[in-house]
């Protein structure tokens, strides 16, 4: 049983969200948090990139996916990145914060927290 973490911090994104007309029509950024559950002890012991995962590469995928979706819900697109992140990557495990800031006045942030797969 692994209980090791790998995350990803406040990854902001341009992409088109939103029902509103007006929100169709710009870009708007978003926000995402990911912890994946990952294995680090053969990386720890091998002090290897090979043996770990790699969370610029996570990131990168992440990053091209969301820019050139055109989602209307936040559900919808941490749906989709959950699946890209546990599809294509060494994972069992993803919590996914995804954050729309400045969305609703006097809020810093609006958004959903999702977990998908099985952490180990």
């Amino acid at each position: 049983m692994t209980s090791d973490l790998v995350f990803i911090e406040d990854l902001r994104i341009q992409t088109v969200i939103g029902v509103f007309d007006w929100e169709r029509e710009i870009t708007q950024t978003i926000s995402l948090d990911l912890k994946m559950a990952f294995d680090i002890s053969r990386a720890a012991r091998s002090d290897d990139i090979a043996d770990t995962l790699d969370y610029k590469a996570v990131s990168k995928r992440l990053i091209q996916f969301v820019e050139a979706s055109e989602f209307q819900l936040v559900e919808a697109l941490a749906e989709h990145c959950a699946d890209i992140v546990l599809e294509e990557f060494p994972v069992s495990w993803v919590y996914l914060k995804l954050s729309k800031p400045g969305a609703v006045r006097g809020s810093s942030a609006v958004g959903v927290i999702i977990e998908r797969g099985e952490k180990k």
